[in-house]
């Protein structure tokens, strides 16, 4: 099956070289390109792509607002790509915010060739880019921030209803274990591991990794400084 993606950059160098090395793959299709947050909301919504390639800094509307807006879009649109943010700085608040919105996940723009390919290819399976040690520092930096109040007491509630296998599952995926590695850590098969996973998930309403990362920290079933544990 082949990938369908859209590249939002204000950069014409990158959007072209993204768009060359992405499409000289087999199973990837690069549908469209868009110079702004604005262009690339009209551009996924003619296309359809399973991925969007969105940078953070654009002129007009930019790649936090273009997320809010395909993620959780207006009635009547049904249609919701995977977002994978692409950014210049390694720390940088509008990721964190794109990805409590819904964002799959970020990459670095100076990202090594395979790297972008691999993440297009991973966020389209479904899952989180999380894997980098910095987008644990990159979340635990600014849930730090964050004050403790109405939401982090409601968010603790929902943790009621986990079981305590998967309440430890969830503190696992904070600290940016992979499947495999909780699965060696609790002493489970990696199948048991992704069922626990699901469920969590689906408990908590959340949609994938990158935000039950996040509901872990401002929760306070994790705090920053477990990050490294």
């Amino acid at each position: 099956m082949t990938i369908r993606v859209i590249i939002v950059d204000d950069q014409a160098m990158v959007r072209a070289g993204f768009a060359a090395l992405l499409a000289a793959q087999s199973d990837i299709d690069v549908v469209g390109e868009a110079a702004d947050g604005r262009q690339g909301v009209d551009v996924s919504r003619n296309h359809h792509p399973d991925v969007v390639l969105m940078d953070v800094r654009m002129p007009e509307m930019d790649g936090l607002a273009a997320a809010r807006e395909l993620l959780n879009p207006p009635v009547g649109v049904v249609h919701r790509p995977k977002v994978l943010m692409l950014t210049t700085f390694d720390v940088d608040d509008y990721v964190y915010e794109a990805l409590r919105a819904g964002a799959s996940g970020f990459l670095l723009k100076d990202a090594p060739p395979a790297d972008l390919i691999a993440a297009v290819r991973v966020v389209a399976a479904g899952d989180a880019l999380l894997a980098p040690s910095v987008t644990r520092r990159l979340i635990a930096d600014f849930a730090a921030q964050r004050p403790a109040g109405a939401t982090r007491t409601g968010q603790a509630l929902r943790l009621n209803g986990l079981t305590p296998r998967e309440s430890e599952v969830l503190e696992l995926i904070a600290r940016g274990l992979s499947n495999q590695e909780i699965a060696g850590r609790l002493v489970l098969a990696e199948q048991t591991v992704k069922t626990h996973i699901g469920r969590v998930l689906a408990k908590l309403d959340l949609r994938d990794r990158a935000q039950a990362v996040i509901f872990a920290y401002e929760s306070g079933l994790v705090t920053p400084g477990d990050a490294g544990a």
